[in-house]
């Protein structure tokens, strides 16, 4: 049973994976080796739903193993993929609130992610909205990561 963590951009999905498991696997970086290219440029080239299409291909593969998965923020978008979610027992849902995600986004020189450089932080905000419903909607446990390091929560995981 795989062990997937959730959550909006900033939230430590990739640091918590790594924390939990040196092995874990980060799906952007799965989708990027099978498609060629940068999540970005496909978008740009193919469109939301064919990146969408991929997305739910990785992580229905992805979910028959045993591994630590790191989701792309935007994972739980696709109801095909919030489908697929929901028969996997463990999902954690690495839950803060939007100014603390927005300021570890805003704060992190080495990550500019392309759905925070073309969107305003009301669009941001808008999206996070709607996005964290589908989160707790699939999410077999919340953590809330705002207060907490990220020792404390791989160790309330583990």
């Amino acid at each position: 049973m795989a062990k997937v963590l959730l959550g909006f951009m900033g939230a430590g999905k990739s640091t918590i994976a790594r924390g939990l498991d040196p092995d874990f696997v980060d799906m952007d970086a799965v989708i990027e080796q099978g498609i060629g290219m940068s999540i970005a440029e496909f978008f740009e080239a193919k469109g939301e739903a064919a990146f969408r299409q991929v997305e739910s291909e990785v992580l229905a593969d992805l979910l028959k193993t045993d591994l630590v998965i790191s989701t792309g923020g935007g994972v739980v978008v696709s109801s095909r993929n919030r489908d697929l979610l929901k028969e996997n027992p463990d999902n954690i849902y690495l839950k803060a609130d939007f100014e603390t995600l927005y300021q570890r986004i805003s704060a992190d020189k080495n990550n500019q992610r392309p759905l925070f450089l073309k969107n305003s932080k009301e669009d941001l905000a808008a999206i996070f909205e709607e996005r964290q419903a589908w989160y707790e909607e699939v999410a077999s446990q919340v953590v809330d990561v705002a207060t907490l390091s990220p020792e404390e929560i791989i160790e309330e995981l583990r």
